[in-house]
C-alpha cells in the first residue's frame, strides 16, 4: 500500500500545525503508525490522497451515523448555503432543530446551540454552577468531555481527589472543584457528596463511556446517580455528544430510562458539521442570559449549514434504523469475538471496543490494564488490510447504516487473527 503523498502531506503539516495535525489522536502516535490524509469518502468508505480505500470504522468519531456524504445530508448543505452561510442572526432551521430534538427528547424543554462538544459541556457546567450557586463537580475518570480547563483533572483511585490539573496550561485552580471518581461506582459518588455537602452543584457523566473505549453503565448505575443527585441537592448532566441519537432514537436517556436535568449534544445533530447543543428543564435553562445572570454566546452558533444538515440527519435516523444497527452490531461482535477470543469486545448499540485484555472493562482503571502493544499491532495489520480503525485502545469504534453485508464480509475476510 503506497503513502507517499500521504506521507508527504503530513511532513508539510508538522512544518506549520502542532504534531501535523489538528487534533493529536488523528497523529497515530498511539499505536505508532504514520497518518492517512483523507481526499474523499462515501457511505463506508473513504480514500486517502495516494487512492487506497479503506472500510471505515471511525465515522468521523461518531457524528455520521449515515455514513460518509449522504446524499440528504449533501443536498440540505447545499441548499442552505445558496440562501446563506452565516446571519449573526436567528433563521428558521434553529428552530426546527430544536423542535425536532425536543420531540425525540421531550423533557429537553429548552436548548441552546454551540459549535462543539466542547462548548456544551462546558456551557452545560456554567449553567449548572449558576442554577445552583455551588461550585464543585463530579465527573468520572477516563470520561472526556471536551478539553475545557475544569475537565483536564487526573482521575482519583477509586476515591474523590480534588483535581490535579492533566494537562500543562491548566492552573490547578482551574480544577481544584473539579472531584474525580471511578466510572461505575456510584458508591465513590455517594461519599464525595457526603464529604462535600451543599457544595456540589452537579455530576457529569456519559452514560456510555466512549473515551476509554466503549464500557457500558452497570445495571443500576445511572439510576443510582439520579437518585444521589436529587438527595443532594445536585444537578446530572447526561453527557450525550456521542451517544445522543446512535444508541436509541432518545438516546441514552431513552435506552437507560433515567432522566437528567441537563444533557449536552453534539456529532449526530449535525450531520458531520461542527456543531454541540445543550438543554434540559425549562427553569434550569431559564439562568441564562437574556433571560438570567449566566452568560454564553457565540458568532456562529446555530449556523444555518449545521442546522440543516443535522436536520437531514435526523430525519434519516427513523426509528426502523436502531433495531437494523443492532442485529449488526452484534454479528460484527460476534465475529470479532471469534477471531479474537483473548480479547474482550464490548458493545452499545453502534459503537463498540476491543480491549486487549482477557477481564471485563468496567472503568478506566481495567482499561489501563489492557496490552497497548498488541492493539498497536491490530490497529496496524487492519490499516495494511484497508480497515481504518480508531487509532488508540482508548476510543470506541462506530459504524452506521452504510455498513451492510458485504461490508462485514470484507471486515471479517481481513481481519487479522
Amino acid at each position: 500500500m503506497a503513502t507517499d503523498r500521504s506521507s508527504e502531506l503530513q511532513r508539510r503539516a508538522e512544518g506549520r500545525i502542532p504534531g501535523g495535525v489538528d487534533s493529536p489522536v488523528r497523529s497515530m502516535r498511539a499505536v505508532g503508525g504514520a497518518p492517512r490524509w483523507i481526499a474523499s469518502a462515501q457511505g463506508a468508505w473513504m480514500t486517502d490522497v495516494d487512492g487506497n480505500r479503506y472500510l471505515d470504522f471511525i465515522a468521523s468519531w461518531g457524528a455520521l451515523l449515515g455514513g460518509h456524504a449522504a446524499e440528504s445530508i449533501i443536498a440540505a448543505i447545499n441548499a442552505a448555503a445558496r440562501r446563506g452561510t452565516s446571519f449573526g442572526a436567528s433563521s428558521p432551521g434553529e428552530l426546527d432543530l430544536a423542535e425536532r430534538i425536543h420531540a425525540r427528547m421531550p423533557w429537553v424543554e429548552l436548548l441552546r446551540f454551540v459549535n462543539s462538544g466542547t462548548e456544551a459541556t462546558m456551557s452545560a457546567v456554567r449553567v449548572a454552577r449558576g442554577f445552583t450557586g455551588r461550585n464543585i463537580i463530579i465527573k468520572f475518570a477516563g470520561g472526556y468531555h471536551g478539553h475545557a480547563d475544569v475537565f483536564l483533572a487526573q482521575a482519583g483511585s477509586g476515591v474523590a481527589t480534588l483535581g490535579l490539573a492533566s494537562s500543562a496550561g491548566v492552573p490547578a485552580n482551574a480544577v481544584s472543584d473539579t472531584l474525580t471518581v471511578e466510572y461505575n461506582d456510584p458508591g465513590a459518588v455517594e461519599a464525595a457528596l457526603q464529604r462535600h455537602p451543599n457544595q456540589v452543584a452537579c455530576v457529569i457523566v456519559e452514560p456510555v463511556a466512549g473515551n476509554m473505549g466503549c464500557v457500558p453503565p452497570e445495571p443500576g448505575f445511572l439510576g443510582e446517580l439520579r437518585r444521589l443527585t436529587r438527595q443532594h441537592g445536585a444537578l446530572l448532566i447526561f453527557d450525550e455528544v456521542m451517544t445522543g441519537f446512535r444508541v436509541a432514537p432518545g438516546g441514552a436517556a431513552e435506552l437507560y430510562g433515567v432522566t437528567p436535568d441537563l444533557v449536552t449534544l453534539g456529532k449526530i445533530i449535525g450531520g458531520g458539521l461542527p456543531v454541540g447543543a445543550f438543554g434540559g428543564r425549562g427553569d434550569i435553562m431559564r439562568v441564562l442570559a437574556p433571560l438570567g445572570p449566566v452568560y454564553q454566546a457565540g458568532t456562529l452558533s446555530g449556523n444555518p449549514l449545521a442546522m440543516a444538515a443535522g436536520l437531514a440527519a435526523l430525519d434519516a435516523a427513523t426509528a426502523d434504523v436502531y433495531p437494523v444497527l443492532e442485529q449488526w452490531g452484534a454479528q460484527l461482535a460476534a465475529t470479532l469475538r471469534q477471531a479474537l477470543p483473548h480479547c474482550q469486545v464490548q458493545r452499545v448499540g453502534s459503537m463498540l471496543t476491543v480491549f486487549f485484555c482477557n477481564h471485563a472493562v468496567r472503568n478506566f482503571s481495567d482499561a489501563q490494564r489492557c496490552d497497548v502493544a498488541a492493539f498497536a499491532r491490530f490497529h496496524a495489520r487492519l490499516l495494511a488490510a484497508g480497515v481504518m480503525w480508531p487509532p488508540s485502545q482508548f476510543e470506541a469504534a462506530f459504524f452506521g447504516t452504510a455498513h451492510g453485508v458485504a461490508e462485514l464480509e470484507i471486515f471479517a475476510k481481513n481481519l487479522p487473527a
